[in-house]
């Protein structure tokens, strides 16, 4: 049976198949990361919480989407940090390679799966976080990662660290989101004096 000839039933089938085989790809290659937090493979962990984050913040969330947020630290571990110089340059350098590694694995797993290549290339500009604050699916998916860094990450995050520098932190994770996110994070966190104010206009 050719595309043409599918009803629309069976189309919508072979889509949630396909989305289906990548993202359980995706957690076969998380599942491999050798540092485990509350027993189980951290990137495992953190692609399932950055699933859940999207599926709150955006319920009609493309695929293209959702695969990028469920693969968005695919194998991270797998370039180390020492693996740059020291520095913000040799952090950022390696954040950037992280960004391309990530998307690239993410396209490949995609094309697996018989994604057309515009969507393998659109979950590259999604890794790569290109067009940030213009592009809104980008931007959507920077919110995400950033509620999940506050849900689940902030606090053993800020656990014995200079006040002043972790406070750098969250306004620059602030500054990252869109004025809805920043809205919507103040209604749903706790957050003590000074980091509430980083999140208001």
């Amino acid at each position: 049976m050719t595309d043409i000839q599918m009803t629309g039933a069976q189309m919508t089938v072979a889509q949630t198949g396909r989305l289906d085989q990548v993202l359980a790809a995706i957690d076969a290659a998380n599942a491999a990361d050798p540092t485990q937090e509350d027993g189980r493979p951290a990137a495992a962990l953190y692609g399932e919480r950055m699933s859940a984050e999207l599926a709150r913040l955006c319920p009609d969330a493309d695929e293209v989407l959702q695969i990028a947020a469920r693969g968005q630290h695919i194998e991270r571990w797998t370039l180390a940090r020492t693996d740059f110089p020291e520095g913000r340059a040799g952090y950022l350098d390696w954040r950037r390679e992280q960004g391309r590694r990530h998307g690239d694995r993410l396209a490949g797993l995609m094309a697996d799966a018989g994604y057309r290549a515009q969507d393998q290339d659109r979950v590259r500009v999604l890794l790569r976080k290109e067009g940030l604050k213009r592009d809104p699916k980008v931007q959507m998916l920077e919110d995400v990662i950033c509620f999940t860094f506050l849900r689940w990450y902030f606090h053993p995050f800020a656990t014995g660290r200079d006040p002043e520098a972790l406070l750098k932190i969250v306004a620059k994770t602030a500054r990252k989101m869109s004025d809805a996110g920043r809205a919507r994070a103040l209604a749903e966190f706790d957050l003590p004096e000074p980091f509430a104010s980083c999140f208001r206009p």
